[in-house]
């Protein structure tokens, strides 16, 4: 039995069992419920300095001078265009601009072309509503006795709007109070009116009629409300 227990088997025995129990205490062992080990993130690349800047003005957006000068030179070229050579129009346009610098002459025809069709189509159904919102009170008024005066009779109006081939701006000026634009329209509907019988006293309840009217809008530039409102009409030859 010496043999295999000599001295120095021993010592190179009781080394090893002491190098292992100091592994173990060390590093431990593994049960299954540790923690994955956390990974080690690189830190991020530092931003450029055309990063982390915030430029005053987007890229590709003109400066605000600029753009007042591109809507001055798109506003004078509309009043070109649609004063049609007349000075004295295109000069009371100028003026108008002037006095309200959010007035573009092709912008105020096209709500003017709304405006009209929203006016004709409102007095043939008898909205007064409508009316009301669109037109300065006395208009208003004259209106309403017409729809009244209608609607006693006992009569009813067949109304379709078909459309405006012609409009143009006749007249503009500021009277130091309001802006006033006065546009000519030359409409195209079937209008038929009928009795309480339901006979047809006036129009043609098939036939497309070209009707032609010459209002004028108004607006105090220093108001708050955008609105215009129709403050005369009158019916053209």
């Amino acid at each position: 039995m010496d043999e295999f227990f000599d001295l120095p088997t021993l010592i190179v025995i009781a080394v090893a069992v002491f190098v292992l129990f100091r592994l173990r205490s060390v590093l431990g062992t593994r049960t299954g419920t540790e923690r994955p080990p956390v990974e080690r993130r690189k830190p991020a690349p530092a931003e450029s300095a055309e990063e982390t800047v915030v430029p005053l003005r987007p890229r590709g957006t003109a400066a605000p001078e600029l753009d007042d000068e591109r809507r001055a030179r798109k506003t004078e070229a509309e009043i070109e265009q649609l004063s049609h050579g007349d000075a004295e129009l295109a000069a009371g346009l100028r003026a108008v601009v002037e006095a309200d610098p959010t007035f573009t002459p092709k912008s105020f025809l096209d709500g003017a072309k709304q405006a009209y069709e929203m006016i004709v189509t409102g007095y043939a159904a008898g909205d007064r509503q409508t009316l009301k919102n669109l037109l300065e009170k006395d208009v208003f008024e004259g209106f309403q006795r017409a729809i009244a005066e209608r609607e006693a009779a006992g009569q009813t109006v067949d109304f379709t709007f078909v459309g405006l081939p012609k409009v143009e701006i006749s007249e503009a000026e500021y009277d130091r109070k309001n802006v006033l634009i006065t546009v000519r329209f030359h409409a195209e509907v079937v209008s038929a009116t009928r009795d309480k019988d339901g006979t047809l006293v006036e129009g043609h309840a098939e036939q497309v009629q070209t009707i032609a009217d010459e209002w004028t809008f108004a607006r105090n530039p220093k108001s708050r409300d955008p609105n215009w409102k129709v403050v005369t009409t009158s019916q053209l030859d």
